[in-house]
């Protein structure tokens, strides 16, 4: 049986909007770190935070909802997984929503946007797509 910590991620932050908390916390890695600081970047979320767990250390992130309490992440998708991996150039990395959304890209330059991987062009594996 494999695992998939970055579907894990992703699973737990759509299940914690979907039951309205107001935060999650999630079991610490690089990789999921790096998504967190993009997520708060593209304000998607209020705010992270590493702390001590039972076992190592975890994310707690803070979701972000508007006023109306509607979540401000309508929707959030794995791309590439461990039985499909998915690699693109930096003419090819794809734009999410007609642009509104946001596309993870894991590069050789480090995590980023979709938009700085087309401008620093560099490409990589497409991790997640955030809208």
């Amino acid at each position: 049986m494999h695992t998939d910590p970055i579907a894990d991620y992703l699973t737990r932050i759509r299940n914690a909007i979907r039951a309205g908390h107001d935060e999650v916390e999630i079991p610490l890695n690089g990789l999921k770190l790096e998504m967190s600081r993009i997520l708060k970047e593209q304000g998607y979320i209020k705010d992270f935070s590493r702390r001590p767990a039972a076992v190592g250390e975890s994310i707690n992130v803070e979701l972000k909802y508007t006023e109306e309490r509607q979540p401000v992440i309508l929707g959030i998708e794995r791309v590439s997984r461990p039985g499909r991996r998915r690699y693109v150039d930096h003419k090819s990395v794809p734009r999410v929503h007609g642009g509104t959304g946001t596309a993870i890209v894991s590069t050789s330059a480090g995590v980023m946007t979709g938009h700085e991987a087309r401008q620093k062009g560099v490409g990589g594996e497409v991790v997640a797509y955030v809208w």
